[in-house]
C-alpha cells in the first residue's frame, strides 16, 4: 500500500487562521497485515474484497487490537492516500474489564457493527480519533482540524481506558472535521468528548454531524459548528460558534442565543436513516433500508429494529475498483442494487441510475473519480433513490457535475413519502489531485432528502499548487445547486467554490445546519466579483423563490491569499416573508472581510472582530 505523504507546507489557511482565534473561541462558549485469526470476510460472508475484514467475537482480542493499530498507523497521516477500509464487527462482546479493546480510527476507515440492533455489537474499550501533529515530526501543530473522512457506525461502545494516562482515560475522544459521521450508537460508561484537549491542549475542530445515537454527557470545547439529529443526550456542554440539535431528546434550548449558540429544533421534518449491512440471526448478511419519516425525535432503534424494509446482499452487485462501469450499469438495468467495496474507482462514463428505489451503498468511503470530463453518478427522476457513503473526485478535465439527481426540468416522478436520499455523500475538486467541475451536486428531482454532505473544493492538497495556481486549475463554480422542491437538506457543508457555494432555486426547500468557508484564493478583488457586487454570498436563494427555511448557518472568510477582499453578503436570499433564516452568522478568520451578514444587514466580520460572530437571531426580523 502506498501512502501519500501529507503536503510539508500545509495549512496557511485554515489551521493558521483558526489557530489566531482558538483561545477566545474556546472561553465563550489497501490491505493491512492481519493476524493469522483475522479473517478479511469472516464465515459465510459474500466476498467483500481484500480490503474489508469482519472480525469474530472469538478472536483474541489481542489479535484484533493488533489489526487495527497497524490499519491507524497507515492511515494516520494518509489524508490524500488511496487506500479505503472497512472494518466490521459480527454481533458479540469485544474486550474485556482487564483487557479492553482501543481503537484508534484513521483517514478512509469505516469501524461499523454487523447487528440488526447497535446493541448487538459492544465494545468494551474505545472508538477515538486524537489531534494530528503536522509538523516537527508528528510533535507540533497538533489540532484536529483536517481530521476528515471517518466513518463509526452501529455498536455500543462501553468507555473503558484501563492502561491510559489520566487525561486520556478522562473521555472517549472523537477529534474530527468534516465528512466524519457517527451514527446508530449506544455510549455508555463515560463522557463523549468531541475535542481533544489531552494533545497539546484543546484544539480547534471543524465540523461534525452525528444521527440516530444515544449518548451520555457530551462535550463539544472547540467544535465550530456541528448538526446532532434525531438522537439521545444526557448532557451537552460548550459551544463555539454554530451548534444545531434537530429531534434530539435532552438537547439544550436555544432560548439565550447567541450566548451560547445553540439552535434547536424540537423534531426533524424529514428524515430516513441510513442503510447499513447486518447479519441476521442465520449469520446470513442483509442491508437494512431504513424508511423515510416525518416530525423525527429520537432514535429509530428504541422500540426495536428500525422500520424500513431489507435486501438480501444476492440482490447486490458487489463491485470492485477493476469493474467496468458498462459492468456495473448493465447489473443496474437487470434491477442489482450496488455494493461498492473500498477502494477508488476511475468513472469514464457515469453510473446511470434509473430504477426506482435502488441503493447504492458503499464501504469504507468508497470514491468515484471523474475521468475525461465524465458526471461519476447520474440518477433519473424516480422515487425512493438511495445514495450513501460514497465520495466523489473531480478530475483534472472538467466535469459538467459530479452527481445529478434527476433531469433539468423533468420533476415529474419524485414523492414525498419516498425522497431520493443522499447520506453521507462527498465530494471533491482538489486536494489529492487536479480536479475540475462546473457544479459538484445538482439537485433537479423535487422531494430529495440531503442528509450530512461535505462539498469541498480543496484549499489544500498535494497537487504542489500555490494559492493564486489554486483560483486557475482547480476549477469549480458551485458547489450545490438545488432546482428541485420540497428538498430537505440536514447537514450541508459546502466550501470554497469560486461563485456562489449554494444556489438554491426550488420552492419550499430547508436547510437544518449549513457550514461555509468562502474561497481562501482569490488574487484580486476583480477575481471576486458578482458583476457590479462584490463578491458572492456563501448561500443564494433565488430570487423567484417565495418560501424557504434555513436554520443555523454560518459563512467564514479567510482571503489569505488577499486580506483585503471584500464579500458583500454571507447570505442572499429574496426579501419576502415566506423565506425565513433563523440563528445566522459570519465569522472573520484573520483576512478579508464580509460587510454584512445578509441582504445588508449585520455588521462587518472584518478583522477587528477575528474570531467573533456576527450573529442575525431572525431575517427577515419579527
Amino acid at each position: 500500500m502506498t501512502i501519500q505523504q501529507p503536503d510539508g507546507r500545509r495549512r496557511t489557511g485554515r489551521a493558521m487562521a483558526l489557530g489566531v482565534v482558538l483561545a477566545t473561541a474556546v472561553m465563550t462558549a489497501g490491505a493491512t497485515g492481519l493476524p493469522a485469526s483475522a479473517s478479511p470476510h469472516g464465515p459465510g460472508a459474500p466476498d467483500l474484497g481484500p480490503n474489508v475484514t469482519v472480525f469474530d467475537p472469538a478472536m483474541p482480542v489481542a489479535d484484533i487490537q493488533a489489526t487495527l493499530d497497524a490499519a491507524h498507523a497507515a492511515q494516520v497521516d494518509a489524508e490524500m492516500g488511496t487506500a479505503r477500509h472497512a472494518y466490521l464487527f459480527r454481533p458479540g462482546t469485544y474486550g474485556t474489564a482487564e483487557h479492553p479493546l482501543q481503537i484508534k480510527v484513521g483517514y478512509y476507515t469505516e469501524i461499523a457493527g454487523l447487528g440488526a440492533s447497535p446493541t448487538d455489537v459492544v465494545i468494551n474499550g474505545k472508538v477515538e480519533v486524537y489531534n494530528r501533529c503536522l509538523t516537527d515530526g508528528g510533535t507540533a501543530n497538533c489540532l484536529a482540524l483536517v481530521n476528515f473522512w471517518r466513518t463509526l457506525s452501529n455498536l455500543s461502545i462501553n468507555i473503558n481506558a484501563a492502561g491510559q494516562d489520566g487525561c486520556r482515560s478522562s473521555a472517549n475522544f472523537w477529534a474530527v472535521s468534516q465528512a466524519v459521521s457517527l451514527r446508530r450508537l449506544d455510549v455508555t460508561g463515560g463522557t463523549l468528548s468531541l475535542m481533544d484537549y489531552c494533545t497539546a491542549g484543546p484544539q480547534y475542530a471543524s465540523g461534525g454531524f452525528i444521527a440516530d445515537s444515544r449518548l451520555p454527557a457530551v462535550t463539544n470545547g472547540s467544535q465550530q459548528q456541528w448538526l446532532t439529529r434525531d438522537s439521545e443526550v444526557a448532557g451537552w456542554s460548550n459551544a463555539v460558534w454554530n451548534q444545531v440539535f434537530s429531534g434530539v431528546a435532552g438537547a439544550p434550548a436555544e432560548s439565550a442565543f447567541p450566548d451560547p449558540p445553540y439552535t434547536t429544533l424540537d423534531t426533524t421534518p424529514v428524515s430516513r436513516e441510513k442503510p447499513f449491512l447486518y447479519t441476521d440471526a442465520r449469520g446470513r448478511y442483509q442491508v437494512r433500508v431504513p424508511a423515510a419519516r416525518r416530525n423525527t425525535r429520537g432514535v429509530s432503534w428504541a422500540d426495536g429494529l428500525t422500520p424500513g424494509r431489507t435486501i438480501p446482499i444476492g440482490d447486490f452487485f458487489v463491485a470492485r475498483p477493476s469493474d467496468p462501469v458498462q459492468v456495473i450499469n448493465s447489473q443496474l438495468a437487470r434491477g442489482k442494487h450496488l455494493l461498492l467495496t473500498p477502494g477508488v474507482y476511475d468513472i469514464p462514463r457515469g453510473i446511470e441510475v434509473k430504477r426506482p428505489d435502488t441503493v447504492v451503498l458503499g464501504l469504507g468511503h468508497a470514491t468515484l473519480t471523474a475521468v475525461n470530463g465524465s458526471t461519476p453518478l447520474d440518477v433519473a427522476d424516480v422515487p425512493g433513490v438511495i445514495v450513501a457513503g460514497v465520495t466523489i473526485d473531480a478530475g483534472e478535465r472538467k466535469s459538467p457535475v459530479l452527481l445529478r439527481v434527476g433531469k433539468p426540468n423533468g420533476r415529474g416522478h419524485s414523492s414525498a413519502a419516498n425522497p431520493t436520499t443522499l447520506s453521507d455523500v462527498y465530494f471533491r475538486v482538489g486536494g489529492p489531485h487536479v480536479g475540475s467541475t462546473d457544479v459538484a451536486l445538482e439537485v433537479n428531482s423535487d422531494d430529495v432528502l440531503i442528509d450530512h454532505t461535505w462539498v469541498w473544493r480543496a484549499d489544500h492538497g498535494v497537487e504542489g499548487l500555490t494559492d493564486t495556481q489554486r483560483w486557475n486549475t482547480n476549477l469549480g463554480r458551485t458547489g450545490v445547486v438545488v432546482n428541485g422542491d420540497r428538498v430537505t437538506a440536514t447537514g450541508l457543508f459546502v466550501e470554497h467554490f469560486q461563485q456562489y457555494n449554494t444556489v438554491w432555486n426550488g420552492e419550499a426547500g430547508t436547510t437544518i445546519l449549513y457550514q461555509n468557508e468562502l474561497p481562501y484564493d482569490p488574487p484580486t478583488q476583480a477575481d471576486w466579483m458578482n458583476g457590479k457586487v462584490k463578491g458572492w454570498a456563501g448561500y443564494k436563494v433565488g430570487d423567484r423563490v417565495r418560501t424557504h427555511r434555513l436554520y443555523g448557518a454560518g459563512v467564514y472568510v479567510f482571503n489569505q491569499n488577499n486580506p483585503d477582499i471584500h464579500t458583500e453578503n454571507g447570505f442572499e436570499v429574496p426579501r419576502t416573508p415566506g423565506v425565513r433564516l433563523h440563528h445566522v452568522m459570519t465569522v472573520n478568520l484573520s483576512a478579508g472581510t464580509i460587510d454584512h451578514v445578509v441582504n445588508g444587514v449585520g455588521e462587518a466580520a472584518d478583522a477587528t472582530r477575528t474570531g467573533a460572530p456576527v450573529y442575525v437571531t431572525d431575517y427577515p426580523a419579527p
